[in-house]
């Protein structure tokens, strides 16, 4: 008996292009690999360079707050001599952020202590105070040209303190290399200033009158 041999050309065709197909897809396959684990790879990257770029910044608001503590004690403490007064940076992370609050204490003979976050504890001559040496900090910081401009923004304050404002000012100055232009009506720190000028009405106009010069 003779058996006809089938025609397996087209099932040859046929396997030969699912082979390709097969090779073809496990290519892709690996260049996917190769893509995710790259990627993967990258991502850890950017990981640790966001861990790292957050460091740096936690250090940089560290460090700032800690020079703003010192600088806002030591103002305090000049000019409210008879006080025991101290600034506080509270340094805490809120949603991955760090958050700072200035806390100001004022201790008592008696031991006793009162605490406050800055201008809300404390009113009047503390926080003015306050508020002038952060502007100076902001400047600083900034890089910005050394000139501040203060109208009558000091409240009533007992002498003494008015004094000690007025050379606390004038040290800044000195150490800082920093410009004041201050307009009041209290004689005192008129006297604690290097220059100062009284603005005289003669007729229409305004005239500035020089009325001391240390320089």
């Amino acid at each position: 008996m003779i058996f006809e041999i089938p025609d397996t050309r087209a099932v040859q065709t046929r396997a030969h292009q699912l082979q390709g197909r097969r090779d073809e897809i496990k290519s892709r396959l690996a260049q996917t690999q190769r893509q995710i684990a790259a990627l993967e790879n990258e991502s850890e990257l950017l990981l640790l360079v966001t861990e790292l770029f957050r460091t740096f910044i936690d250090q940089e608001v560290t460090s700032s707050a800690k020079k703003v503590e010192r600088l806002q004690t030591e103002g305090l403490q000049r000019v409210f001599n008879d006080q025991d007064l101290k600034v506080t940076a509270e340094i805490k992370v809120l949603r991955g952020k760090v958050s700072v609050d200035m806390v100001t204490t004022q201790t008592y003979p008696n031991g006793t202590q009162v605490s406050g976050v800055s201008g809300a504890a404390f009113g009047g001559a503390i926080s003015t105070v306050q508020s002038v040496l952060l502007r100076l900090i902001v400047m600083i910081r900034r890089d910005l040209r050394m000139f501040m401009g203060l109208d009558e923004v000091l409240p009533a304050m007992e002498g003494t303190y008015v004094v000690n404002m007025g050379k606390f000012l004038s040290r800044l100055c000195d150490r800082l290399g920093l410009d004041i232009l201050l307009v009041t009506h209290d004689p005192i720190l008129v006297e604690t200033a290097d220059r100062a000028y009284r603005i005289e009405k003669r007729g229409d106009a305004a005239k500035f009158v020089l009325v001391k010069d240390n320089g």
